[in-house]
């Protein structure tokens, strides 16, 4: 028996068509833009990168220095560039595993969702399944919150009303139940004219 359940405006939701408007109202109102989001990273992290990144070149140069003493020059050029071009290449992978976990933890937490236990979830996965944990992040992650279009507090996307001012967030077709989108004149599924209902949110007195 499939989970069905019907919101406060009388639109019908299975679990499955609920994740999918959550994807469709993120893909629609998310205008993120690169060089806004790698700001979440904290700068802290930035610093312990380049800082571990020193340290490891540093150490790569004398580890190879000592290695290739006694062999000729040509080969101990050959064998410092080597370990320092290892070096680099593992640094930044870890460095970009260092800013994604760091990233998450902020875009958790700005989008309302437990930030430690998915920092966690994405380190915890890392040895075994690579970038697992943070491909499944950024597939189930919550929609950011948004302003309400007559009272402008910031609410949720899984909301029905604004807990503020009793907006309706979510106009439904009043033919047959459907959910419609602020500003649409008709229903996409019936054609029933909208009026003012979804044309400028509702409030419920």
């Amino acid at each position: 028996m499939s989970e069905i359940s019907k919101s406060a405006n009388g639109t019908v939701q299975t679990p499955f068509g609920e994740r999918m408007r959550l994807i469709r109202f993120r893909m629609k109102k998310e205008q993120l833009h690169f060089s806004e989001e790698i700001r979440l990273i904290p700068r802290a992290l930035v610093l312990v990168a380049v800082v571990l990144f020193v340290i490891a070149q540093v150490l790569a140069q004398v580890i190879a220095a000592r290695v290739g003493g006694p062999w000729p020059e040509m080969s101990r050029r050959v064998n410092v560039l080597g370990l320092v071009g290892i070096v680099t290449g593992g640094s930044v992978f870890i460095a970009a595993i260092i800013f994604l976990a760091g990233y998450v933890n902020r875009d958790a937490k700005r989008r309302g969702m437990n930030s430690t236990l998915w920092t966690f979830l994405v380190l915890l996965l890392l040895p075994a399944y690579l970038a697992t944990g943070f491909i499944i992040y950024f597939l189930v992650r919550e929609p950011l919150p948004y302003d309400c279009p007559q009272c402008h507090a910031n609410v949720s996307a899984r909301f029905n009303f604004c807990p503020k001012c009793k907006c309706n967030l979510r106009p439904a077709c009043p033919q047959c139940r459907r959910e419609v989108q602020v500003g649409d004149r008709f229903c996409s599924n019936c054609a029933c004219e909208l009026g003012e209902a979804a044309t400028i949110p509702a409030t419920q007195g």
